[in-house]
């Protein structure tokens, strides 16, 4: 045998011996998920102005807008208290001092004769979120009646989306 022989063989056995420094990988795997909840929020409520005046002797009509945003496909109603005036849905009542009041009732169609409660299936206005803001118009109206101590009246009503 020659001497280049055994070099060339120990030369090979080195190469084809594993090393120390070789990577190895292992792999597994990862569950990624996420819960979308339904819900619904209101976004804003212009204010119902019925403006000035000196008498109430006939009707006076106007409206605001009401914005909600419920998510994709979620039905909901939106109800609308009697307000902090108290009276009841159909007579809702403006405050102002000396504890006189003016009467005034909320609509859900420009008709004005589906009046807006908070009795869900009952008065309330329904739909079904798309995920954008969804417009909603409130008509009111001040029936004609006798009218109190010159003043401010106001009241607040309180907007509830049920889903």
């Amino acid at each position: 045998m020659n001497k280049v022989a055994p070099l060339i063989m120990g030369c090979a056995l080195a190469l084809a011996w594993p090393t120390t420094g070789m990577a190895a990988t292992a792999t597994g795997k990862m569950n990624v998920r996420i819960a979308i909840l339904a819900s619904c929020e209101m976004i804003s409520a212009s204010d119902l102005d019925f403006g000035a005046a000196s008498s109430l002797a006939s009707t006076i009509d106007q409206s605001s807008t009401l914005t909600i945003k419920c998510s994709n496909t979620t039905p909901y109603n939106i109800g609308m208290s009697i307000g902090t005036g108290g009276g009841s849905t159909a007579a809702r009542r403006m405050a102002g001092g000396g504890g006189e009041f003016v009467t005034y009732s909320l609509y859900r169609d420009a008709a004005r004769s589906q009046v807006w409660g908070d009795t869900v299936g009952t008065d309330t206005a329904t739909g079904t979120g798309t995920g954008n803001n969804q417009n909603f118009t409130v008509y009111g109206r001040v029936n004609s009646q006798t009218a109190p101590t010159p003043g401010n009246y106001a009241d607040v009503v309180t907007v509830t989306i049920t889903y």
